[in-house]
């Protein structure tokens, strides 16, 4: 991997907050929180404004109310956001050879060899210029050889600013900060460094690699190299999914049997159905279950190839009788389709006829006409809101908070 690179990070300030002060400029300079607006929701975005209070994203909804009892609360609209994030991606994509788009928001863009005809800088720049003249959104970006040290800096440029790293400067850069900066330290992995006294990233640039690999295993040695700069992950514009999901958590913990029975089916449906609209086939189904004391079980089944729903929905269902057992309310269900490969459904010689291909084939092409809940089986009826995002599109999917069922 070239040691010469030149890796942009390019982030949307608060990006769904952002989207609803342009369609309503009376919440600019507000405290707002996006989210799910019950006390169960939490918080997709908040505004910096919100931030003040001690506000984070993921943060439950009821705390953040708690905290700021001024804040503006939205639902926000996931399809409102898509459509800003694609005109974004769009300016992206005609003014770069390579990107990578690696949330709604996120960006990765590898401008190697782009100094010889214009600067690095001076490109991003002018990049960062036009989004916000277009489209009216602020943005932030990182630029530095490798993507963990622009993502970084892109944290420090923000709101709406940018940051350079010269080529050599990433330890000096990286080691007066906090060790939670580093983008694979999580709550708990920050917890165990702070019991360690470990606290700057300076601290871990000291450290021998042999170290941190016996009180971390493998992620201590992935921790040590970001730390200290090293990143030869490249730019990937687009990665072939394994696997899809939905989950639902719950506005309320319940036991009704009928509620849960029919919103299965309906996300496996709606799974099935993504799909044979990807040309897909699973053959591993996992269903998951958690309960309202917040245990949570899976089990996973390896079935024969296929996209079908007279297949797979009564694998989910045998998955959901096996895991619920204990009678308890539940607070959130998953349907998980992996070991995905390339392909149409496989007619069965011997329980398969005409009559059900040309069933599914007209359904789909209902749905691609009418939207994905314009046909429904009557067993799915129960759930009111079913993910419409194309996960094979090459588009990253919108992280919204759970919504209400």
């Amino acid at each position: 991997m070239r040691n010469d690179r030149s890796i942009v990070h390019m982030d949307l300030d608060t990006f769904f907050v952002s989207c609803e002060r342009l369609l309503d400029n009376r919440l600019v300079g507000k405290p707002v929180l996006i989210g799910g607006t019950s006390d169960r929701g939490v918080v997709a975005s908040c505004s910096y404004e919100a931030r003040k209070f001690g506000i984070h994203s993921a943060m439950p909804m009821r705390m953040a109310k708690q905290l700021c009892p001024e804040a503006i609360v939205l639902r926000g609209n996931s399809g409102i956001y898509t459509k800003f994030s694609n005109a974004v991606t769009e300016i992206i994509k005609e003014s770069v050879p390579l990107y990578e788009k690696s949330s709604i928001d996120e960006f990765y863009i590898d401008l190697t060899g782009m100094d010889k005809f214009f600067g690095c800088l001076q490109l991003a720049s002018e990049i960062r210029s036009r989004i916000i003249k277009e489209t009216g959104l602020p943005i932030s970006f990182g630029l530095s050889a490798n993507k963990t040290v622009s993502k970084i800096a892109t944290g420090e440029a923000k709101p709406n600013n940018q940051i350079q790293i010269p080529v050599g400067h990433e330890k000096m850069f990286l080691s007066p900060l906090s060790v939670k900066k580093i983008p694979m330290v999580g709550d708990v992995t920050y917890k165990a460094m702070c019991d360690l006294g470990i606290k700057q990233i300076e601290t871990i640039q000291k450290m021998p690699m042999e170290m941190m690999f016996k009180v971390f295993g493998k992620n201590g040695i992935a921790i040590w190299k970001k730390a200290n700069g090293i990143d030869n992950s490249p730019v990937v514009q687009y990665r072939e999914r394994k696997s899809i999901s939905t989950e639902r958590t719950f506005d309320k913990d319940t036991t009704d049997v009928n509620k849960l029975k029919s919103i299965i089916s309906a996300m496996a449906e709606n799974l099935a159905y993504q799909l044979r609209r990807g040309n897909k086939l699973t053959a591993c189904i996992t269903f998951k279950i958690r309960y309202s004391d917040f245990q949570t079980y899976t089990q996973q089944k390896r079935i024969p190839y296929s996209a079908a729903d007279h297949h797979i929905i009564p694998v989910v269902m045998e998955l959901y009788n096996k895991l619920y057992q204990r009678r308890l309310l539940v607070r959130l269900i998953g349907v998980k389709f992996s070991h995905l490969v390339e392909g149409g459904h496989q007619i069965d010689l011997f329980e398969d006829d005409d009559k059900t291909i040309r069933l599914y084939q007209a359904l789909d092409n209902m749905r691609e006409r009418y939207g994905d809940r314009a046909v429904i089986r009557a067993s799915g009826m129960g759930a009111k809101s079913i993910s419409r995002w194309n996960p094979f599109n090459g588009d990253a999917p919108p992280l919204l908070a759970n919504r209400r069922q």
